[in-house]
């Protein structure tokens, strides 16, 4: 286990990376369940944080140690808020793609092809309709 000064060090670099403030996070203390004995039924082990303006939350009981749920929960949270503005960015990226693809003249070589195509259905078309 990291030592606490470490974890809050990384916590703060993160948040600053993200451009994030501490207090937009919720964070709730329960009793978690699962294995751990009268430890985990009797110490509030289970730790939810909740990022409230996006509303983003996880919930981890992994461990027996409410600090160590607490890291592994900031962890988890801050991945995902990472990970849905990473989606989000890319989204917006491929958006002004297929735009710009849209609204771009065909080659020259390419709108060629299309019409000698055409032409050629045409005749197949046109040869289909004579009476033999």
């Amino acid at each position: 286990m990291n030592p606490p000064s470490d974890f809050h060090a990384r916590k703060a670099a993160r948040l600053a990376q993200l451009r994030l403030d501490a207090a937009d996070f919720e964070e709730k203390f329960s009793r978690s369940s699962g294995p751990g004995g009268q430890h985990v039924n009797k110490v509030s082990t289970a730790v939810q944080l909740r990022h409230v303006p996006t509303g983003v939350a996880v919930t981890v009981q992994d461990t027996r140690s409410q600090s160590m749920n607490r890291q592994l929960a900031w962890e988890r949270l801050l991945d995902t808020i990472e990970r849905t503005r990473r989606e989000e960015r890319a989204a917006r990226r491929a958006e002004i793609e297929k735009k710009r693809r849209q609204n771009s003249k065909r080659p020259r070589g390419v709108q060629r092809r299309i019409l000698d195509d055409k032409k050629r259905h045409s005749q197949v078309k046109k040869l289909r309709s004579k009476d033999w």
